[in-house]
């Protein structure tokens, strides 16, 4: 079985090469990149934890997609990459620091606590946001942050949602504030990060209901921007577009 891997050495290399093994395991990825390191080559580098799709570290690309290498089965010849739109540390490791500043800046997480009594139906309501395990696939495939390196992206902006709809969370709109500038108005809702998400979760609604919750808070409709020909007043510039 053929494996190609992406590598880059900062040290040796001033640009990524491509580097064939033959491994002898049709198994998994990360047990492909296990063997790889531990019988042919132990200067390849790559993150992993639990391995068992839990704790989203080894998260890479296999041929143009992202995906988790320990839920991944390896195919012949398949191309393994590190994640785009993050600076690459070396060969399949990315610096994941200026994703998870977003974080804090977002407020997402329990800012004031409520008295509120929590229930079945309240915890189902957070239940598929709390599941994100910042993989940062999402990032990876997001054509907005690509151009973007503020935008708070699909991983911020579902764990946003989570809190805002969390009853003990008291004072919600103070989250609805901070995703308003280079958030979720900012998204295309192009769906490619609900399609890479190995939790299965959808960002891209989860972004769509931010803003109607935001509408709903009094913040301004911003998604029409985008067209230019649209006038608020009621009238219709052709030239706009």
């Amino acid at each position: 079985m053929k494996i190609n891997i992406k590598r880059y050495n900062p040290e040796k290399n001033d640009s990524q090469y491509i580097e064939k093994y033959d491994i002898k395991h049709d198994e998994t990825i990360l047990n492909s990149l296990i063997e790889v390191k531990t019988k042919y080559d132990n200067s390849l580098s790559f993150r992993c934890g639990c391995k068992t799709g839990v704790c989203g570290s080894c998260a890479i690309r296999v041929n143009g997609v992202e995906r988790l290498s320990c839920k991944t089965h390896l195919n012949e010849n398949d191309l393994i990459e590190p994640l785009n739109n993050s600076n690459l540390i070396k060969d399949l490791i990315v610096d994941l620091r200026h994703e998870e500043k977003f974080l804090k800046e977002s407020k997402t997480f329990l800012n004031n606590l409520s008295n509120e009594k929590i229930f079945k139906e309240d915890e189902k309501l957070i239940d598929t946001q709390s599941n994100c395990i910042l993989c940062q696939s999402c990032f990876s495939s997001c054509p907005v942050y690509e151009v973007n390196k503020e935008f708070l992206g699909p991983y911020t902006l579902t764990r946003a949602l989570r809190y805002v709809n969390d009853k003990k969370e008291a004072k919600p709109k103070d989250i609805i504030e901070s995703i308003q500038n280079d958030g979720i108005w900012d998204c295309t809702l192009c769906g490619n990060c609900t399609i890479v998400c190995p939790q299965f979760i959808d960002p891209k609604t989860d972004i769509m209901n931010l803003r109607m919750k935001s509408v709903q808070n009094g913040y301004e409709d911003k998604s029409m921007q985008a067209f230019g020909g649209f006038d608020p007043s009621g009238g219709f510039d052709p030239n706009g577009f």
